[in-house]
């Protein structure tokens, strides 16, 4: 009944992989591949959690 005062996980999650990428990118740029590196897999994690979440639905 509720439902739409229920947040949206997928929206929040897509914030934070927007966020992941672009701090990626600047890192790219900046040559630290170490941290690139690092970010890139963090956004390829979060991104595999909104797929589940969008299947789930």
């Amino acid at each position: 009944m509720f439902s739409i005062f229920k947040a949206n996980p997928v929206k929040k999650l897509n914030k934070q992989l927007d966020l992941k990428l672009e701090q990626a990118m600047h890192a790219q740029r900046n040559g630290d591949i170490k941290a690139y590196a690092q970010l890139s897999l963090e956004a390829d994690l979060i991104e595999k959690q909104i797929q589940h979440l969008q299947i789930s639905r």
